[in-house]
């Protein structure tokens, strides 16, 4: 069963493209008609690659990777905070911090000083200072987490990037190309898809469509993240099962039980061997007797 339909999309408005004048041929399989000099998007299309993207995204998530909306438009913010926090995945609405994905470990150095800040500000080391400074270190607070607050918990590379108008983002999308992580996007009918693994062939700017597709694909992602929960229940059930068989080890004799039956075991030739010659001496004294008779 498909994760939207063609008529939710449809009353949503992602069906409508860019003036023909501004399209990317690059863009053509995924169009439908013109009208009115406007590109109309073929969404039984849309409804098939949403269909693919979300089920490309729920492995990621079920694997425990993590997935990157970015998304820095006015229309798209507040829908891709709300999606993506919902499924407890990274996002980026404010400016989008160039060198983020190839220069990583400098965006983590800026995430560490904000805890650190955040640190010397509930143990008083702050109070010792002027109020001058106290004002400046606030404010540099505010500004790390307005710009990366969302990406806090975000300790390594995502594993895959979200993005909505890939010609805006057209950074992050190069910076994702260069490190191999795949890109999923919706794309407009003025966007170039190339460079996209993962198109959705569909209005970017509309905030009730991208609240539609990201709908279908965060739920996507929730699958995925209680799957991985299942499965690690399960593992750690099957873990104790096996414990607890550990725990009941094959019964073992003890040193004394192993001295006695070593024992028996010699003695038992011995008492073998006495009764044969108990039969042989009578029979060479008889012997005997005889050569002297």
């Amino acid at each position: 069963m498909s994760r939207t339909s063609f008529d939710a999309l449809l009353e949503a408005g992602a069906h409508f493209g860019h003036l023909k004048r501004k399209w990317n041929p690059a863009m053509a399989p995924y169009i439908f008609m013109e009208r009115n000099g406007i590109h109309i998007i073929d969404l039984h299309k849309t409804v098939a690659k949403v269909d693919i993207a979300a089920e490309a995204l729920k492995q990621i998530a079920k694997s425990g990777k993590r997935i990157l909306f970015v998304a820095t438009k006015k229309q798209a913010k507040e829908v891709v905070a709300e999606k993506a926090a919902s499924v407890n995945m990274p996002y980026v609405i404010e400016r989008w911090p160039g060198g983020m994905l190839t220069n990583f470990p400098t965006i983590r150095k800026a995430v560490k000083k904000m805890a650190t800040i955040d640190k010397m500000l509930t143990d008083g080391t702050y109070d010792k200072l002027s109020k001058r400074e106290n004002l400046q270190i606030r404010r540099k607070r505010e500004k790390l987490e307005k710009n990366l607050g969302s990406i806090a918990d975000l300790t390594r590379l995502p594993s895959a990037l979200f993005v909505i108008d890939v010609m805006k983002e057209n950074i992050a999308v190069r910076e994702a190309n260069r490190l191999g992580i795949p890109v999923f996007a919706i794309v407009d009918t003025n966007s170039n898809p190339d460079n996209i693994d993962f198109v959705i062939p569909a209005n970017d700017d509309s905030t009730k469509a991208i609240d539609v597709i990201l709908g279908a694909v965060c739920t996507a992602i929730n699958e995925g993240l209680e799957e991985r929960k299942a499965e690690k229940v399960d593992m750690e059930a099957a873990g104790e099962g096996e414990n607890e068989k550990a725990e009941k080890p094959a019964r073992k004799r003890t040193p004394k039980a192993r001295a006695e039956k070593k024992e028996e075991t010699v003695e038992a030739p011995e008492a073998e061997a006495a009764p044969a010659a108990t039969e042989e001496t009578p029979a060479t004294e008889e012997t005997t007797t005889a050569e002297e008779a």
